[in-house]
């Protein structure tokens, strides 16, 4: 007889890996200025073949292929794997903190957008506006379950998010871009105003910490640009997972949907 819980943890990571294998062919083809949705289909970047459904099972098919195009032997960018990976155990680890729940759904409905994100700001240092407020609005519709109360939360989430990071950037007299500023409207929407602190907390210290690293490590200067981007979304999810239980250590109560 097969366990129902691991079972479920399997489907919750192809579920997340599927979203991060989505997220990574809508990035790289919007940087390309190419077509993403509709009848669009998934081609080799090197040869431009189509590919078959089983070159496209999240992780399994880059195994399977040892990395490389069925049809070309091109190089599948290492982007692909990594943001199903990432995506997959993020997903688990909703279903681990969660539970079955509308929580759950929730927060995994995130992921394809923070997998967007960190995708384009790493590779190409853009934040697309477009996408930040697509962000924005998932976040809104999933609160609608939770009431007036829930979607004005999300509200506050993303016009705090919004407001701490361009008081940065009118600081720094525009040294700072304001697409990091437009990404906080997406991630606060879905947080919420409480863990939007949590949000920008982890994600400051998590880049802050990258790049003493980086310049320790001599791989950039004090002039290099890195994008924050990618470690705004980190914080988000370590949020998710985290933040609820953070807020209740400091006796603060803990907004729906982190109820659980």
């Amino acid at each position: 007889m097969v366990e129902l819980g691991p079972l479920l943890f399997i489907l919750a990571f192809f579920l997340g890996a599927s979203f991060g294998s989505f997220a990574c062919a809508a990035a790289s083809r919007t940087e390309a200025g190419v077509k993403w949705w509709g009848r669009e289909r998934s081609r080799c970047d090197g040869c431009g073949a189509v590919l078959a459904p089983r070159d496209l099972v999240p992780v399994l098919s880059f195994l399977a292929l040892r990395g490389r195009c069925r049809f070309c032997g091109a190089r599948i960018p290492l982007r692909c794997p990594a943001s199903e990976l990432a995506c997959g155990l993020l997903c688990a680890l909703f279903l681990w903190r969660f539970g079955a729940s509308y929580s759950f759904i929730f927060s995994s409905a995130s992921l394809p957008f923070l997998a967007f994100h960190t995708i384009t700001d790493t590779e190409t240092g853009y934040i697309y506006d477009s996408w930040a407020f697509a962000t924005a609005g998932a976040g809104l519709l999933l609160r609608l379950a939770g009431g007036f109360s829930a979607v004005l939360d999300g509200a506050a989430g993303a016009a705090a998010g919004f407001a701490f990071i361009y008081a940065i950037i009118f600081l720094s007299r525009g040294r700072m871009g304001t697409g990091d500023a437009v990404l906080m409207i997406g991630i606060g929407a879905f947080m919420g105003l409480k863990l939007t602190a949590a949000a920008l907390y982890t994600g400051f210290m998590a880049g802050g910490v990258t790049a003493l690293v980086l310049l320790a490590a001599k791989k950039v200067t004090r002039k290099s640009a890195v994008p924050l981007g990618p470690f705004l979304c980190a914080g988000c999810a370590a949020a998710m997972l985290f933040g609820g239980k953070f807020t209740e250590y400091l006796g603060l109560t803990v907004p729906w949907p982190w109820t659980v």
